[in-house]
């Protein structure tokens, strides 16, 4: 254990901290085992040192119940950051972390548009063009992350100089048309667009793999992040079906086989359109292959799969809760 730097790592997790779901969580396990707070904090100390882990992985995780040689299978937040500072250098990685460069890098990849502010303002007819052909318009921060950042309205709301005053008062760099998704996943959740999640990673030999594919599912919210309150469900890769239930990244809340509002089966459902995704992620992954680790979210409409975004820090809740195991031997770290 390189301790010097595990305390750093430490310090970051404090300062962090969601101090109202720690709270949660800690009533949760004292309620279900019995452990005092003292003595939940001395395991996490002991084991976020230990793994590299931060506080409320320890509960997501579910290392409470866990024998070490399992605790050491989990890739924590430590742990992701040195891999993905290693496999998207700080270099390249920009690519991947502004939409505005990621969409001229991958528009070819795209079922919708994405005009930047400055797009906007030196050509006023793509201003008319939004309002007069889109029923809704999404508004993004460039480098907006985890659904932060994201307004969606009605096209009819506003007009041309309304819609460039409204992007400069809320700080918004772009403006997206809005991505009607297929009709079977709408079906399943229509409360959001759900993408799907498929990590890729690109080996020094240069040969490519993906490493994990998931179905991101809002629950009645406008986002479907994990980190909003949403589920993740792991996916077959070979045939696209959703081959387990939907977790939460919240301890108290159980998985799900169904969706708790639309009551549609998550065990089972087919994502449409599977080849063609795989294909576009193979495509897209290889066409910068400068960033050799990418979490990407691919949108599934009824005329075939779009990108959404790459995301070079991808979330390893939603890689690894789903399967229930630590995928850290699934890491290329040379």
């Amino acid at each position: 254990m390189k301790l010097p730097r595990r305390l750093i790592y430490f310090g970051y997790y404090i300062r962090e901290l969601d101090w109202p779901m720690l709270a949660k969580f800690m009533r949760h396990i004292r309620e279900e085992l019995g452990w005092s707070r003292l003595r939940q904090w001395a395991y996490i100390v002991r084991d976020s040192l230990r793994f590299n882990i931060s506080i409320l992985e320890y509960y997501q995780f579910r290392f409470f119940e866990l024998p070490t040689d399992k605790k050491s299978e989990w890739a924590g937040t430590g742990t992701m950051y040195e891999f993905q500072r290693r496999a998207n250098p700080q270099g390249t990685r920009g690519l991947l972390r502004d939409k505005r460069d990621f969409y001229r890098a991958y528009k070819k990849f795209f079922r919708h548009e994405v005009h930047s502010l400055a797009d906007l303002k030196s050509a006023p007819e793509i201003v008319e063009e939004l309002l007069a052909n889109n029923q809704k318009l999404v508004f993004k921060e460039a480098t907006g992350s985890c659904g932060t950042g994201i307004s969606i309205r009605p096209a009819d709301e506003m007009t041309s100089s309304q819609l460039i005053e409204y992007m400069e008062r809320d700080r918004f760099d772009l403006v997206e048309t809005f991505v009607e998704q297929h009709p079977a996943v709408n079906a399943l959740s229509p409360s959001a667009v759900n993408t799907v999640r498929i990590f890729t990673q690109i080996l020094r030999d240069g040969s490519y793999e993906v490493i994990g594919c998931r179905l991101r599912i809002s629950v009645d919210s406008p986002v479907d992040n994990l980190a909003a309150g949403n589920l993740a469900a792991p996916i077959d890769p070979e045939t696209g079906v959703v081959n387990g239930p939907g977790v939460f990244s919240d301890i108290t809340r159980q998985p799900a086989e169904i969706h708790p509002v639309t009551g549609v089966p998550i065990v089972g459902f087919q994502i449409p359109f599977w080849a063609e995704t795989l294909e576009l992620v193979r495509e897209a992954s290889l066409s910068h292959p400068e960033n050799r680790s990418v979490g990407w979210d691919v949108v599934i409409t009824e005329q075939g799969p779009g990108l959404i975004e790459g995301n070079h820090d991808w979330c390893k809740l939603v890689w690894q809760l789903p399967v229930h195991r630590g995928l850290k031997h699934l890491l290329d770290f040379n």
